[in-house]
């Protein structure tokens, strides 16, 4: 069904008027989300965005609309990618997925089997478990890390493999907003026989076999034209959407929320304001930059089982399986209240909500969300240039997954 035009409405900006139009098509019994979708301009305050859902390997829900930028009035097209910041763990989580099926690595062995300088300052028996579910108490750095660290993957590779862990391994748990990817593509590297960077794998082994427009570490031939940038939300939005405690502590030097996403090396980083996002930079845990059909697709490859990709079923099983809590359980220092990770993905639970049981996925910051779920062959993906502020699913989001059949 051709949605060409659907909704159009007149927006202000800048003195200029732009009209906002939907595209796109769904497939029979899915014409829920197409009504949500339109809501989330009508009701829900969407700037620009995109979602798309595939249903055991089939795409059922292809939509998109709005603006790419309010400051030029552009409309997003069919291509248009944008940052999803940590909804790219869940597609980094997935090359941690196919070096298991490979053999490369053993969820359960221990991270310095695979990296032994990393067995420092108390490192040793951190295993790959429990840095995936953000266990390992590797939230933060000592020592500085900036755009030109991170782009030394040596140099970056001493200093995690420095670094003192906040606790012993699997004692709590505290999500490790940005320094997780870092961990992970190290541990790629070590064990990738060609011994390439997690976003070269992803590159090279899941997005180019699927043929879909996401990258972790965006290349120079993609032009600012094809990307949204990110609007953010309002200084008081932020002081009364985000809750309290969160607030506080972005501004407690000592907390993990301060250490994990506002200093060393923060969020912004791999921002760029001249070129959107800074280009040829890998950030496994938050610098992704994609389509919703893309993390749909990859997320539906997942949820159908994963042939395309060479899974085995004891990864599927591994990955569908319940969380393991710390021995704290699954309180979140982070968050401030019980989250649920495995394996690199976020788990259905009682703060966030999606899919069944064995679902497995990823939000961002803002809004960005992609998740797989094997009981309904669901691989789902949304995107947005306009930032939220909720951090237990927003309600562009949850609507659009609310409005997905349960059969």
């Amino acid at each position: 069904m051709a949605l060409e035009n659907l909704i159009t409405r007149g927006r202000r900006s800048r003195s200029k008027t732009a009209e906002l139009s939907i595209h796109g098509e769904v497939s029979a019994g899915f014409e829920a989300v197409r009504a949500a979708f339109i809501e989330n301009f009508t009701r829900r305050g969407e700037l620009g965005g995109a979602c798309c859902i595939y249903r055991h390997g089939q795409k059922v829900v292809d939509l998109w609309g709005g603006l790419r930028d309010r400051a030029s009035a552009k409309p997003w097209e069919e291509g248009t990618m944008a940052i999803v910041h940590s909804a790219t763990k869940g597609m980094a989580a997935m090359v941690m997925a196919l070096a298991h099926s490979r053999g490369w690595l053993d969820y359960d062995e221990r991270v310095a089997r695979y990296w032994p300088e990393f067995a420092q300052n108390g490192k040793e028996a951190i295993t790959i478990r429990q840095l995936l579910a953000h266990q390992a108490g590797l939230f933060g750095f000592d020592e500085r890390v900036d755009g030109e660290v991170v782009r030394d993957l040596d140099g970056l590779a001493a200093i995690m493999a420095r670094q003192r862990p906040e606790w012993e391994p699997g004692e709590r748990q505290a999500y490790h907003a940005i320094s997780l990817g870092f961990y992970e593509s190290e541990i790629v590297r070590r064990i990738d026989p060609a011994h390439r960077s997690l976003g070269r794998v992803f590159a090279e082994e899941i997005a180019g076999p699927l043929g879909i427009d996401f990258y972790i570490g965006l290349p120079d031939v993609i032009p600012d034209s094809r990307l949204a940038p990110l609007e953010p939300p309002s200084f008081w939005k932020r002081m009364t959407g985000m809750p309290l405690p969160i607030v506080l502590s972005a501004m407690n030097r000592r907390s993990v929320v301060y250490r994990s996403i506002v200093a060393n090396p923060g969020t912004q980083f791999y921002l760029d304001p001249v070129r959107v996002v800074a280009r040829n930079l890998e950030v496994p845990s938050g610098g992704g930059v994609g389509t919703a059909r893309a993390i749909a697709k990859a997320y539906g490859v997942f949820a159908a089982g994963g042939e395309e990709l060479g899974l085995r079923p004891e990864t599927i099983a591994a990955l569908t399986a319940p969380a393991i809590p710390s021995r704290h359980g699954f309180f979140d220092e982070f968050f401030g209240g019980p989250v649920a990770f495995s394996l690199g993905f976020m788990k259905p639970n009682e703060s966030f909500q999606f899919g069944h049981a064995g679902a497995f996925g990823g939000p961002g910051a803002g809004g960005a969300m992609g998740y797989a779920d094997p009981e309904t062959g669901i691989g789902y993906g949304y995107v947005t240039s306009r930032m939220g502020v909720h951090l237990q699913g927003d309600p562009r989001d949850v609507a659009l997954r609310a409005a997905i059949p349960s059969g």
